[in-house]
C-alpha cells in the first residue's frame, strides 16, 4: 500500500480528519499539499508533518474562492508536476433551524462543501494522471436527515451524488472517486458541535455526548486516524477497482 512518488492534496488539512489523512498518506510515502483557512494552524501542522520526515507544501486557502483554489493547485502542480490524489475534506457547519432563515449559514455551508469540492476536483484534473484517486469526505448526514441541520445534510447528500456522477465520468481514465461517511469523530469540531447542542438544550456536554453515543451500536467516538486508514486504503493500489462508493465508518450508526 505504498504511495512512494505520489502527491496527495488534502483540503482542510490543518486539523482533525484532514490532518490525520495528511499524516497517514505521508507516512506511506506521499508528498502532501495541505490547505486551510488558519495560517497559524497550517504552520503548526506543516511543521509537525515535516518533523516526521514528510515532504509538505502548505498554503492558506478558502475553498469557496476560486482564485485561491487555482493558486494553490497551480503551486502544488508547479512544485511536484502531478497531483495523484485529491482528498476533499474541507467544509463548514454551524447553522440555525429553518424557521430562523439564516441565509448566510446556508450559503456558507453549501459553498464550502459543494463549491469547494467542485472547484478543487475540476482544477486538479488538469494535473491528475490516469489512475488517480479522489476521495470526498461526506458523513452519516449524507445518508440521513437531522433536524436543525438542513444545510449540512443537503451538502453532504449532494457530495455523495457528486461522487457517484464523477466516478462514472472519470472511469475511462481509470480515476476512482469515492466518499467516506464518518459518524461522530473525536475532533475539536465535534466537541464544539456537542457543546452548542448542550447549550441550546440546557444540558451538560457530558449528557449530550452520552446521548449521542447511545445511538451508536459500538458506543464509541471514531478517531481521526481511523478515517485516515480508510482513505489510505481507497487511494492505494488496493482500491484500484473501487469507485462510486460511499463508505460508512460510524460504529454502526448508519447501515445503508
Amino acid at each position: 500500500m505504498t504511495l512512494d512518488g505520489k502527491t496527495a492534496m488534502v483540503t482542510g488539512g490543518s486539523a482533525g480528519i484532514g490532518k490525520a489523512v495528511a499524516q497517514k498518506l505521508g507516512e506511506h510515502g506521499a508528498r502532501v499539499a495541505i490547505c486551510g483557512r488558519s495560517s497559524e494552524r497550517l504552520e503548526e501542522t506543516a511543521a509537525q508533518l515535516a518533523a516526521t520526515g514528510i515532504e509538505v507544501l502548505h498554503a492558506t486557502c478558502d475553498v469557496r474562492q476560486l482564485p485561491e483554489v487555482e493558486r494553490f493547485v497551480d503551486a502544488a502542480a508547479k512544485k511536484y508536476g502531478t497531483i495523484d490524489i485529491l482528498v476533499n475534506n474541507a467544509g463548514a457547519i454551524r447553522e440555525t433551524p429553518l424557521a430562523e432563515a439564516n441565509d448566510e449559514a446556508w450559503h456558507r455551508i453549501l459553498q464550502s462543501v459543494l463549491d469547494g469540492t467542485y472547484y478543487f476536483t475540476s482544477r486538479v484534473l488538469e494535473y491528475m494522471p490516469d489512475n488517480g484517486r479522489i476521495v470526498n469526505v461526506s458523513g452519516v448526514l449524507g445518508k440521513i436527515g437531522v433536524p436543525g441541520s438542513s444545510a449540512y445534510c443537503a451538502a453532504k447528500h449532494g457530495l455523495i451524488g457528486f461522487t457517484r456522477a464523477a466516478s462514472l465520468e472519470l472511469a475511462p481514465r481509470g480515476i476512482t472517486v469515492n466518499a467516506v461517511c464518518p459518524g461522530w469523530v473525536e475532533t475539536d469540531l465535534a466537541r464544539e458541535v456537542m457543546g452548542g447542542i448542550a447549550e441550546s438544550a440546557g444540558m451538560t456536554y457530558e449528557e449530550i455526548r452520552r446521548d449521542a453515543l447511545a445511538r451508536v451500536p459500538l458506543g464509541q467516538m471514531i478517531q481521526p486516524e481511523e478515517i485516515a486508514c480508510l482513505v489510505h486504503f481507497l487511494v492505494s493500489s488496493c482500491g484500484a477497482n473501487i469507485t462510486g462508493q460511499a463508505y460508512n465508518i460510524c460504529g454502526g450508526q448508519v447501515m445503508h
